[in-house]
């Protein structure tokens, strides 16, 4: 399966996530939330961004409580369920695929 984006050819595996998280851009996240039905919100792009940054940093995707603290520190209260608000079907179903991250194998995502 592949994304057509901006007339370049992006991989993606069965699900929809895509195969090389390098092949990640603003424009490949709009496309991902479109398909899963969000409209990316100033908040969704703080998720994202975070994401990015801490993969490009370690080289794995965050696990949610990563994700959480940072909406904490970014003063957002509730962080946890803000970030279920942000994405209603889960956070590896949404948020993961729309960051651009391969889809993990076995992870929790509580």
């Amino acid at each position: 399966m592949a994304l057509e984006i901006q007339g370049s050819v992006i991989p993606t595996d069965q699900e929809g996530y895509l195969l090389e998280p390098e092949d990640w851009s603003e424009a490949v996240a709009e496309e991902l939330a479109r398909q899963e039905n969000i409209e990316l919100t100033p908040d969704h792009w703080t998720v994202l961004r975070f994401m990015r940054a801490f993969h490009d940093e370690h080289q794995v995707a965050a696990d949610v409580r990563h994700v959480s603290k940072h909406l904490s520190e970014e003063g957002k209260d509730d962080a946890r369920n803000l970030l279920f608000a942000l994405f209603p079907y889960g956070y590896v179903k949404q948020a993961c695929k729309i960051a651009g991250m391969r889809r993990p194998r076995a992870w929790s995502t509580g």
